[in-house]
């Protein structure tokens, strides 16, 4: 009997799942279509009805990976709300939960090498995700005098960066592996360290 691979009620979306379980654990190179559509229960030719190769899947991945990120991004920021301190702390807590509970989305759009900008879709979800910390970074370092303050891009980047730095090294397999600190904590010290040497904190300031 043929596996369902005409017939899949979701077969794009099937195939999607399958694919993140996949790249969760082996990485991005570490699977084949062949694999994902056998997850899938799916003919090994049925992939080839959405998508033209594992690239193409991955990209799919990512998309809806920064469209998920965007809005727990969005969630977090709520505005600047109660502060534009608390809320950009909140961003960087959030992006930590994401990696956690999304490993797959995070590694296809982080660590697959795809450019944010290989289709129009993926730029406009990759852009609305960066907005949110664009704003969160522009909303606070607007306390710095302009000839003192930080390109709002570069500002963002640092601390997209040190999250990033933070999942890689301590946010990975059981917690306190590498570090007797959480990867929350070890965010949370960086940024606070940040922002005093950008003025933005009293050296007292926890």
């Amino acid at each position: 009997m043929s596996k369902r691979g005409y017939h899949h009620g979701n077969l794009k979306q099937a195939l999607v799942e399958a694919a993140l379980k996949l790249i969760a654990e082996r990485g991005p190179q570490g699977f084949t279509m062949a694999e994902a559509a056998k997850l899938a229960d799916v003919s090994a030719a049925a992939p080839y009805r959405h998508f033209t190769g594992r690239d193409d899947l991955i990209t799919e991945l990512a998309v809806q990976g920064f469209e998920l990120f965007a809005d727990v991004l969005e969630y977090a920021y709520k505005d600047g709300q109660p502060s534009p301190l608390a809320a950009f702390e909140a961003v960087g807590r959030a992006y930590l939960a994401f990696a956690r509970a999304h490993p797959g989305h995070y590694v296809a759009m982080f660590e697959s090498g795809l450019s944010p900008r290989a289709t129009a879709a993926l730029a406009a979800a990759s852009s609305r995700a960066n907005a949110v910390l664009l704003r969160a970074a522009g909303d606070l370092s607007a306390r710095i005098p302009a000839d003192k303050r930080p390109p709002t891009e570069m500002f963002a980047a640092h601390v997209s960066a040190m999250s990033h730095g933070i999942v890689e090294l301590y946010a990975r397999g059981a917690p306190g592996a590498r570090a007797p600190f959480s990867p929350e904590d070890l965010l949370e010290s960086g940024i606070g360290i940040y922002l005093r040497g950008l003025g933005l904190l009293d050296r007292d300031d926890c």
